[in-house]
């Protein structure tokens, strides 16, 4: 029972590490990154389907990004897609494909996106204490275990915390140099 409850803490702290990764991704860094498309939905034949359904997405250059549809009278429909999605980029339509300019980012919209990165870090900071809340009381709850036992499960969920915590750090700090670095 003890070890269900940690794995099951174990389990759920992970997933908020990989949904904060997910989101850091879609924090642009100056370079293009497909990453950025993840969340465009395209309406097509009347269904909200996503762009990498519709698309090969492939990065020409540095800062470019090309998508080439599978069906090329779908090139509007994309390009509505993106506008819609709201990504801060402008789709330049050429007949057959996408192209999108990722801009060099100024000081100040590097400013902003640390600002961004360090919002989704402490939402994750938030989920895992909750995380951890939940494993406490779950602990509290055992009435098979004694006094000991609980304070050793509350010891190791506390040692998973430190853990993640540290997890979260090192890539919050691995995201600002790449938002930072010119």
């Amino acid at each position: 029972m003890m070890e269900d409850i940690l794995f099951e803490t174990e389990a759920k702290m992970e997933e908020a590490i990989e949904n904060m990764k997910k989101r850091f991704t879609n924090v642009r860094a100056g370079r293009a990154n497909p990453a950025i498309l993840d969340g465009v939905m395209v309406t097509y034949y009347g269904t909200s389907t996503p762009l990498k359904q519709l698309a090969t997405i492939s990065i020409p250059e540095a800062r470019q990004l090309m998508i080439k549809p599978f069906d090329k009278s779908c090139l509007a429909d994309i390009e509505k897609g993106i506008f819609e999605a709201n990504i801060g980029l402008t789709p330049n339509n050429n007949g057959e494909t996408i192209i999108l300019n990722i801009p060099t980012l100024t000081e100040e919209t590097r400013k902003e996106y640390v600002k961004q990165v360090k919002q989704i870090a402490e939402d994750c900071r938030i989920h895992l204490r909750n995380v951890r809340q939940e494993a406490n009381k779950d602990v509290q709850k055992m009435e098979e275990a004694t006094e000991d036992d609980k304070k050793r499960m509350s010891e190791d969920v506390q040692a998973s915390i430190n853990k993640y915590n540290k997890i979260v750090d090192d890539l919050l700090k691995e995201k600002e140099n790449e938002l930072l670095t010119v």
